[in-house]
């Protein structure tokens, strides 16, 4: 027996002559701007991405095609298949395809997800109230406040999604957004119409044109990526890409590990952990001025901080006759040798630097043999969640980018603020999800940070 969302008839019926081509210019919407991007011919694109997304996408195109009306007799392909084959389809199916026929795709912000259930879907494009999605199989991977193009069918007294469902970054969907907006201001200027304030800027009709816009953008999202053309930086809080440096300096013949400490304590930015290791801390945070980056999207902050906020720039050790600096970049590991050097003088001889890249590192990792002394679950959890709580409480003194450069506390003050601060408190929850439900960054409790900010209550 076939499902009420089974639509192999109408596919079936695509096949006509008479609609193979139309279908191909929608086709030629869809996935001509990242075939172009890229050089990439169609079946390219499936198979660079994987995981069954060249059906996904195929879906996303042919759903689009539905609402559609042919030119110049203005047929619409679901109407004709009904009239002509209708007979063969259940009252169900054929409702789910007039539902098919009529939906938009839209973007939403998913929340209040019950796995293997519902979720609310918000309608970031329109507004509105957030709208109850029954739905088993996307809510099993869905997190809070994810975002997903998709089009709300109804269906009886429920709504649903339709079987095209894009996933956006965060990032993406923000690019989506900004395309949208400008695509709408350019078709009521086609129109010679100016925005009413009663009314949306992206009308339904007009966003119902907009289609091949989600796959496009999202195409341009995610391609780079599967096509190994780019990936997200890692950069310190200096700016600089994160190489690690370390800087080892030979301890000269008759040199002690006492004079060496005497001679580092007249450095004011060394501060001594025990008798052989010493933080090099940056000032306060309080005196330093933000450094934004232009390409703030595409990166990923890796920054270590004290209790008291400071920037911790390197570590320095002493073991096995050998004054150990480790930095993760190159500009602090030239500072780091120059202060060094100044202040030990002939107590070292010339130091040796070894460079190892990020990706370096993450395979050295992977090599290693597993530990048989492991933090029990417990304890690892605790500790990772009273770190947290230490990182974002500094944070909340901290110019952020995606607020404006104001800080947290300073965004909650003015209306704009809060709604800046709403996004990018998401933003922060969502990114923090793991696929492990266990995972202490998945179980870590973001509530406080809402209520700290006393935004709590525009969080839905």
């Amino acid at each position: 027996m076939r499902s009420h969302g089974d639509l192999t008839g109408l596919i079936k019926f695509l096949a006509r002559d008479d609609w193979k081509f139309s279908f191909e210019e929608v086709l030629g919407e869809h996935f001509g701007p990242a075939m172009q991007e890229f050089d990439l011919e169609y079946e390219a694109i499936g198979a660079a991405l994987g995981g069954g997304w060249d059906m996904t996408l195929w879906g996303v195109a042919f759903e689009d095609f539905l609402g559609r009306q042919s030119e110049p007799d203005g047929r619409n392909f679901v109407d004709e298949y009904l009239r002509r084959r209708g007979w063969n389809e259940s009252a169900p199916t054929k409702a789910y395809m007039r539902g098919l026929r009529n939906s938009i795709m839209s973007l939403y912000e998913a929340s209040a997800i019950v796995s293997g259930q519902s979720f609310l879907a918000r309608d970031l494009v329109r507004g509105g109230d957030p709208v109850l999605i029954s739905e088993r199989t996307a809510t099993r991977t869905l997190k809070e406040w994810d975002r997903i193009a998709a089009r709300v069918v109804a269906q009886g007294q429920k709504c649903i999604l339709a079987g095209g469902v894009l996933a956006f970054t965060f990032e993406g969907s923000e690019r989506l957004m900004v395309n949208l907006q400008e695509a709408g201001v350019e078709s009521l200027r086609s129109r010679q119409s100016a925005p009413s304030v009663n009314k949306p800027l992206i009308p339904d009709d007009t966003l119902r044109e907009m289609a091949p816009l989600f796959t496009s953008t999202w195409l341009l999202d995610v391609l780079p990526k599967a096509l190994g053309l780019s990936r997200p930086t890692l950069h310190n809080s200096d700016g600089d890409g994160v190489v690690f440096h370390e800087v080892r300096f030979p301890l000269a013949p008759k040199t002690t590990p006492n004079e060496i400490g005497e001679s580092l304590a007249a450095i004011s930015s060394l501060r001594r952990e025990n008798e052989a290791f010493w933080n090099w801390l940056d000032e306060p945070a309080a005196t330093q001025s933000p450094k934004p980056n232009e390409d703030a999207e595409n990166v990923l902050g890796w920054n270590v901080t004290m209790e008291d906020g400071r920037t911790v720039l390197g570590s320095i050790e002493i073991k096995a006759r050998a004054l150990i600096v480790s930095v993760n970049s190159a500009a602090r590991a030239e500072r780091a040798i120059g202060m060094l050097r100044a202040a030990l003088g002939d107590l070292v001889a010339a130091p040796l630097t070894q460079i190892q890249t990020v990706e370096q590192m993450m395979a050295q990792q992977r090599n290693r043999p597993p530990s048989t002394s492991e933090v029990p679950p417990e304890i690892q959890t605790k500790l990772i969640h009273a770190t947290l709580d230490k990182q974002y409480r500094a944070l909340l003194e901290q110019p952020v980018p995606m607020l404006g450069n104001l800080t947290p506390r300073a965004a909650a003050r003015t209306k704009s603020g809060r709604e800046k601060l709403v996004v990018w408190l998401k933003h922060l929850e969502n990114r923090s999800r793991q696929p492990e439900a266990t995972d202490p960054m998945a179980t870590y409790d973001f509530a406080w940070l809402w209520r700290e900010l006393m935004v709590e209550h525009l969080r839905r």
